[in-house]
C-alpha cells in the first residue's frame, strides 16, 4: 500500500510502541490522527513529526477505556478525515491475582483492550471494504497464546484480539483490505509500570514491533497474524506441544505476583 497522502489513525499514541508507529507511518508520508489521554505528549509528538516529515498531524484526547468512547472518537474523526489505516494500539494490563483485582479497573481493561478495539474496527472497516483499500492493525501479544496466571484478564483480552483479527482477515480474503494481528512480547514501554509488575526478560525495542508490522504489510501475500522476534515465534509455537497444566505452571512462575509485593 502507498501511504503518502493517506491518513493513519493510531490509538495509544502518546508513548511506547504508539510513538514508534506514528514515526513509522509519518516516515512513509502518511498524515496522522493520534489518539490518547495525555494531550501535552500528543502535541509534542505532533510538532516533532510535522517538522521532521512534513505530514499533517491531528491530535485527539480521548479516554478509550470508557464505554461509548469509540463512537465518540468516530464522530470527532469523521468531521475532518477519511481513515485509510487504523492501528488499534491502545491497551493495558494488570499484574495481580484475579481475586485481588479491582473490578472497576479490569472493566476498563476489557473495555479498552477488547470493546473499543472492536468498536473502532467496526467503525472504520466498512468504508475500507467499500473502497477496496485500507489497513487495520490490531496489537495482540505473545500472552495470547496461553493462559497467563497473574495477568489472567490481560492474557484473555489479547487472545480475543488475535482470534478476532484473524477471523476478520478470513472474511476479507479476496479483497485488497489488509487486516493484521501483531503479537509482541515484552517491549520497551510503560506497560509494566502501569501493570504494577516487572518484565519477565529484557524488553525488545519498540522499533522491532513496527518493523515486523511493515514487513508483513509490505509482503506480496497477506498474512493474518505475526509474532515479533525469533524467540517469541518459537515459544508461541512450542506451547501447543506441552500439556496445558505444564504451560500454565511455567507461565505462572514468570508472572505470578511475588509475596509481599
Amino acid at each position: 500500500m502507498e501511504y503518502t497522502g493517506k491518513t493513519t489513525l493510531i490509538t495509544g499514541a502518546s508513548s511506547g510502541i504508539g510513538v514508534h508507529f506514528a514515526e513509522g507511518f509519518a516516515a512513509r508520508g502518511s498524515n496522522l490522527v493520534l489518539v490518547a489521554r495525555r494531550k501535552e505528549l500528543l502535541a509534542d509528538l505532533a510538532a516533532k513529526l510535522t517538522k521532521n516529515y512534513g505530514v499533517t498531524v491531528d491530535v485527539i484526547t480521548e479516554d478509550l477505556s470508557l464505554p461509548g468512547s469509540g463512537a465518540a472518537l468516530e464522530k470527532k474523526v469523521a468531521k475532518k478525515h477519511t481513515v485509510d489505516v487504523l492501528v488499534n494500539n491502545a491497551g493495558f494490563g494488570t499484574n495481580n491475582l484475579f481475586v485481588d483485582e479491582d473490578r472497576s479497573r479490569i472493566a476498563q481493561e476489557i473495555q479498552l483492550n477488547v470493546g473499543t478495539l472492536v468498536d473502532l474496527t467496526a467503525a472504520f472497516l466498512p468504508a475500507m471494504v467499500e473502497r477496496n483499500s485500507g489497513v487495520v492493525v490490531n496489537i495482540a501479544s505473545t500472552a495470547s497464546f496461553q493462559p497467563v496466571p497473574g495477568m489472567a484478564v490481560y492474557g484473555a483480552t489479547k487472545a480475543f484480539v488475535r482470534s478476532f483479527t484473524e477471523a476478520v482477515w478470513g472474511e476479507l480474503r479476496g479483497t485488497k483490505v489488509r487486516v493484521l494481528a501483531v503479537s509482541p512480547g515484552a517491549t520497551e514501554s510503560e506497560f509494566f509500570l502501569v501493570a504494577g509488575g516487572k518484565s519477565p526478560g529484557k524488553p525488545m525495542p519498540a522499533t522491532a514491533v513496527v518493523e515486523t508490522m511493515f514487513a508483513a504489510l509490505d509482503a506480496s501475500s497477506s498474512t493474518p497474524s505475526v509474532v515479533v522476534g525469533g524467540m517469541n515465534k518459537m515459544s508461541s509455537s512450542l506451547v501447543m506441544f506441552f500439556p496445558k497444566k505444564t504451560v500454565i505452571k511455567l507461565v505462572g512462575t514468570m508472572f505470578m505476583p511475588k509475596e509481599g509485593k
